[in-house]
Parts: C-alpha cells; structure tokens; sequence
C-alpha cells in the first residue's frame, strides 16, 4: 500500500541535528511554515493561518535567581508528558545539582554556583512519581508524567 503523506519533502538526513542547531529562531518559524504550506492541500490552506496555529505552543522560559549566570529552559507538554529542557553548560555541573518537582513547577538547585535556586513553573500539573532525567549532548531533558486533574467543584456566585 502506498503512503499518502508526503516524505519526500522533508529533508531529514543525518545531519539535521547541526542544521538545527545553527538555525535561528526566526529561521525555524519560517521552515516550519514553509512545509506546512506545502503540505496542506490549496483548499485548506485559506482557511489556516500558519501563525494563528502556533500560537499556543509558545514554549515557557525560566527567570533565573542568579543573573550573571542565566538558567536557560524551556517547558512543553504533549498529551502524556510534562518535558523541561535545560541546557547546561559544563558538563560537571550535572554532578551537583539537585532537582525537584511540585504538581506545578520544577525546582533546580546548585546551578550554577552551589547557591543558586531556579523554579520553573510548568505547563500542566504533574504526578508525584514517574519522572526521568536524562542529559546528552549539552541538554538535561526532564520528563514527568502529566496527572489528568478530572475533580471539578462547583463555586456559588452570591449576588450583593
């Protein structure tokens, strides 16, 4: 059976890591953009704007305690997980420090100097167990499983 999606257009090869590496924010919007455009059948496309589409998928940033050395992350979500990206600059600096989570924000310390404290709220809530860390290539990836808070509770309004 053959494919209906188009791969051929996606230039995925072994290299795409150093491509995207060195891609500028602004330069991945407009690749990302570009290929959905050619992805999208015409008469679907006047009904999406590329812009609109991605507007809640701005990644949250971290505001580091220390300012001489910045904390650089990023939080998402997908449907199962919470993932918070760190990028570390030494890789001694895995070794001391020490991370926690809450059901809403993920909490590092000792990075960079045995002081420091950065919290970073998250996308969603999350369970108490579950999470991984894992670091490769220059990034700490946190991955925490996302808890599906299904408990409602009715609030009275009260006219004065």
């Amino acid at each position: 059976m053959r494919s209906l999606f188009p791969w051929n257009l996606f230039p995925f090869d072994k290299n795409i890591k150093d491509k995207m590496a060195k891609m500028k924010p602004e330069e991945i919007n407009h690749y990302v953009q570009d290929i959905i455009g050619k992805i999208m059948p015409g008469n679907m496309k006047a009904g999406i704007n590329p812009q609109e589409m991605f507007q809640g998928f701005q990644p949250s940033v971290s505001t580091p305690v220390s300012s001489n050395d910045r904390l650089h992350s990023t939080a998402f979500e997908t449907h199962d997980f919470v993932y918070v990206r760190i990028f570390i600059n030494k890789e001694e600096w895995v070794k001391q420090l020490r991370i926690y989570h809450t059901s809403n924000q993920l909490i590092v310390e000792h990075l960079p100097q045995h002081e420091d404290k950065h919290t970073i709220t998250l996308p969603a809530i999350v369970k108490k167990k579950g999470a991984t860390a894992t670091f490769k290539d220059g990034i700490l990836e946190v991955k925490i499983p996302k808890n599906i808070d299904m408990q409602y509770s009715q609030i009275d309004v009260t006219e004065i």
